[in-house]
């Protein structure tokens, strides 16, 4: 029997995140992957003034206090924000270790630091945990979107093996297949901020497991460049979420209460 014989090798060689496998796979590395694919999951759409970020919040129970800090979204620099997919306390360490080498080379340099040479710092970091035994991979994955001087807006994927790529159009965790099908179907080079942000609803909106979007269980993020021409990293408020939704009509009105 050919399935249960793989079986018996991937236990053979997925104690450790170090050993490989005879085919070459790192199966740690994968199962890492695989916790991610159920991860709430987050869209990043690149356009020409702008990057856009859409998170999916997952609410699991009513008497959880939704917090009033983002949950997939965070700022890194004034320059750099991430979305994040996975296992949250993992992410954390990378967020922080990225804020302090953003904040290192602005230190040495008087600017702020090249976004590239940031996600990819990073993950070296990752990248050290799948070559050295007696820790597990981080089971994270990223969208950085930024901005800098010598390439302008640019939208980064990371994944727990440490590799890493720039994209136009990007989606990680659950469904993100899906999301990634319907993205390269919809995406134009020439996009706009706004026809980013309704993309990118519109795609969550299809391969979310919920059934209805509602602000509640969404975030909304955009890097842009302000009119005087400074970085800004802006996070929706939950209003402003409400009113695209319906605007672009991936939600119902709510029923009105007689």
């Amino acid at each position: 029997n050919c399935g249960s014989a793989l079986t018996k090798m991937s236990r053979r060689y997925d104690s450790r995140t170090t050993i490989f496998s005879p085919e070459g796979r790192l199966y740690q590395v994968e199962y890492a992957m695989e916790a991610i694919g159920n991860a709430g999951s987050a869209i990043g759409i690149l356009s020409k003034d702008g990057v856009v970020l859409v998170g999916e919040k997952k609410v699991t129970s009513k008497l959880l206090q939704t917090s009033t800090s983002t949950e997939k979204m965070y700022k890194i620099d004034d320059h750099v924000a991430c979305a994040v997919a996975g296992i949250m306390s993992d992410a954390n360490i990378l967020i922080n270790t990225a804020r302090v080498q953003a904040q290192r080379y602005t230190y040495a340099y008087q600017e702020p630091m090249p976004v590239e040479q940031l996600v990819q710092s990073l993950c070296d970091t990752k990248q050290g945990y799948t070559q050295f035994g007696g820790l597990r991979p981080f089971g994270v994955s990223f969208l950085f979107a930024g901005w800098d001087k010598n390439y302008g807006f640019q939208l980064y994927m990371s994944d727990p093996s440490g590799n890493y790529s720039g994209w136009k159009a990007a989606a990680i965790g659950a469904n993100n297949q899906a999301a990634q099908s319907m993205l390269k179907q919809d995406y134009k080079d020439e996009i706009t901020r706004e026809e980013a942000v309704q993309l990118a609803l519109k795609v969550l909106s299809k391969t979310m497991d919920s059934t209805s979007l509602t602000s509640e269980k969404l975030e909304l993020a955009e890097v842009f460049l302000t009119p005087s021409g400074n970085v800004k990293y802006q996070v929706c408020s939950s209003d402003s979420l409400s009113k695209l939704l319906l605007k672009f009509g991936v939600t119902q009105p709510a029923a009105e209460t007689s």
